[in-house]
């Protein structure tokens, strides 16, 4: 099997994960009697409004589209997207194992989604990157326009959180902590997304000198 071949099935393998665990979210979200919204309806879409299952929407598209058709897509546009999807989850990996993962009590199938959708997909989703890339798609400009999700997710938690009173995360439950503190813990978020995005940019670099090019 060629490297090529090889990185169509890993990001297809990919594409499927992140689709089976947010399905079963939905359906464990649905089936359930708990959180902050009492309607079905409502708890099955307040699912999209968390970070996790965004940033796994982004990872799952981009891998599923380099599974199609991996030499079609250069754009700057997905090139951003293609960034967005493998630091997004490596930061839901990092923060959910070093600050989220105590706060949580699971059982069933819930215990299912949240190991997919936190440890497994973070470690397909980066070492899919490492291992198969694509090598070449990422430079200052497009590090520069990748900060874009984050801050439009913050701008929409925050704006929502107002009116619902609902915050999908306690580090930006503003109700407990106060803009003050809620914006000093998003900034934290924020620097630990620049240095990823800034060392898989170097990385990239460095790896792209000793691969061919990629067209």
């Amino acid at each position: 099997m060629t490297k090529s071949v090889a990185g169509r099935a890993w990001f297809g393998v990919t594409a499927a994960v992140v689709a089976i665990g947010i399905v079963v979210q939905c359906f464990v979200t649905a089936n359930g009697r708990e959180g902050f919204f009492q309607e079905t309806p409502e708890r099955v879409l307040n699912v999209f409004a968390f970070f996790t299952i965004q940033s796994n929407l982004l990872l799952g598209g981009t891998c599923l589209l380099l599974a199609l058709q991996p030499d079609r897509w250069q754009s700057s546009v997905f090139r951003t997207l293609r960034l967005n999807g493998v630091l997004c989850i490596a930061v839901t990996g990092i923060v959910y194992h070093l600050v989220l993962s105590g706060t949580d009590e699971l059982s069933g199938w819930a215990v299912v989604t949240n190991l997919i959708l936190h440890t497994l997909t973070p470690l397909l989703g980066v070492l899919g990157w490492l291992i198969f890339g694509p090598r070449r798609q990422t430079d200052w400009q497009i590090v520069g326009w990748s900060i874009v999700f984050p801050l439009l997710w913050l701008a929409f938690t925050l704006v929502r959180g107002e009116g619902t009173g609902f915050y999908p995360y306690p580090f930006v439950d503003v109700a407990d902590h106060g803009y003050g503190q809620v914006l000093l813990n998003c900034l934290l978020v924020a620097l630990l997304f620049l240095a990823l995005a800034a060392g898989t940019t170097l990385l990239d670099r460095r790896m792209a000198q000793k691969a061919p090019i990629e067209r």
